[in-house]
């Protein structure tokens, strides 16, 4: 697989999928990669921990066949994948009212107001992993890159606001949203929504089977780690970079305490929120540098929650409500069950507090028993401060297209920088190969 008799020295920032994958291939290729990472372990926000007797995913967790990049890895590592359970009953809350319905029932409810919201995906994203055809090709008519342009303004609720729908189908769409977001719907950008639809063949029932219904049998970290076992030479835990300089002849890495790597590239998969404290020179443009100061949308929690006796269910609840979704996940052998949910704001819910945990969710089951709770939150973690990337209104086409468009030997790479399946583990791996190829490319130009 080494094809460069005299290969670079390149820097990997970062030690998740895509800083793995992108050291991975570049030293395939024969450069010499120091791979640093500022925690103490791999994986960055996909991180599976045993925790309630589970190999829990403390972040990214569903994979997909129709994910090529992780289905791809998963094959090469030799991981298989079970299915999450089906809700046999769903709640949701409307109007403060709780109602309650079959899976059926709930999709026919989503299936218009969604439409809305999905409206022209097709024609917005021909090509989902080349998301910006249509602004760049000479084919699109001008009509067309307004209507583009446009998909990324407003909230993701605008298309079904007006009087058209249902308060119970917005505020169904609201609570799906907010987790699917992470973040609270009225910053959301539309165009997200239309571009993970367009990615799915542009129906919602696939939608949601990529992103919800299928997670590895030994978690996440049996395609990180076989991942890792490939890299030569030791990863530098506990390394944090606080400066990059950066030119058309190299790179220059500046740790915390002061000691300073150089090389003829670098790869940079820090999550666009913590860039905060990473300083670039010279300064990356300004649009993204507002990107990186605004923070994304992701600002909310994923939470595990075990309960007494067996629940199969599925339960929304829109904005003003501290968890938006929450589902079945697991069923123990002790006459137990685990649950995942999603909430838009870390800071509303207490993780950590069984008792309010389980005030929320007698707000669907009145009298379920939270036996015990987990999570881990991403954004007041200082490497991440953020979720899975999901995007404020204008971003993605405004500052986010800088980080794709390297000046210099400076490369970004991860899932808030993909270009395919963005906030995902395949985004993150598809990326971290792009950047790889993108170095290796440079290094035979000399």
């Amino acid at each position: 697989m080494v094809r460069n008799e005299a290969g670079w020295k390149v820097i990997v920032v970062g030690a998740g999928f895509a800083g793995l994958v992108a050291a991975r291939e570049l030293a395939w290729r024969g450069h010499d990669v120091t791979v640093v990472e500022a925690r103490d372990r791999i994986g960055g926000r996909a991180w599976t921990d045993e925790r309630m007797g589970m190999p829990l995913e403390m972040g990214g967790g569903w994979v997909h066949w129709g994910q090529p990049y992780v289905w791809a890895e998963m094959q090469r590592y030799s991981q298989d994948i079970i299915e999450s359970p089906k809700p046999e009953t769903v709640y949701w809350i409307t109007g403060g009212e709780l109602k309650s319905g079959t899976l059926a029932d709930l999709d026919q409810l989503l299936a218009d107001p969604m439409a809305a919201i999905f409206q022209d995906s097709a024609t917005l994203f021909p090509r989902p992993h080349d998301p910006f055809r249509v602004l760049e090709s000479e084919e699109s008519s001008d009509e067309l890159k307004a209507a583009f342009l446009a998909a990324d303004q407003g909230s993701v609720l605008d298309a079904v606001r007006g009087g058209e729908f249902s308060q119970e189908q917005i505020d169904l769409v609201d609570a799906y949203w907010s987790a699917g977001y992470n973040g609270f719907t009225a910053s959301a950008s539309p165009m997200m929504a239309k571009w993970w639809v367009a990615l799915s063949d542009n129906r919602l029932s696939y939608l949601d089977d990529l992103t919800l219904l299928y997670k590895l049998k030994n978690g996440m970290r049996g395609v990180y780690e076989g991942i890792a076992s490939q890299i030569p030479g030791p990863i530098r835990f506990n390394t944090q970079v606080s400066r990059i300089d950066h030119s058309s002849d190299g790179v220059t890495a500046t740790l915390s305490d002061g000691t300073e790597l150089t090389a003829d590239a670098i790869v940079v998969t820090v999550p666009i929120t913590a860039l905060r404290q990473v300083e670039f020179a010279p300064a990356l443009p300004e649009p993204t540098r507002e990107v990186i100061e605004q923070g994304l949308n992701s600002t909310g929690l994923k939470i595990w929650v075990k309960v007494r006796g067996r629940h199969s269910i599925m339960a929304y609840a829109p904005t003003g409500n501290p968890i938006a979704m929450m589902k079945s996940e697991y069923f123990l052998d002790d006459d137990s069950t685990i649950l995942v949910g999603f909430a838009p704001d870390a800071s509303a819910v207490d993780p950590e507090d069984i008792a309010a945990v389980q005030e929320v969710l007698r707000q669907w089951v009145p009298e379920i028993e939270v036996l015990d709770t987990t999570s881990h939150d991403w954004v007041a973690d200082q490497w991440s401060q953020q979720t899975w990337a999901t995007w404020r209104t204008g971003q993605l086409t405004g500052g986010w297209r800088g980080f794709l468009e390297p000046s210099s030997r400076l490369v970004f790479a991860g899932a808030d920088y993909s270009t395919g399946w963005n906030s995902f583990v395949d985004g993150a791996i598809q990326s971290g190969i792009v950047a790889a190829h993108t170095i290796d490319t440079w290094s035979d130009q000399g």
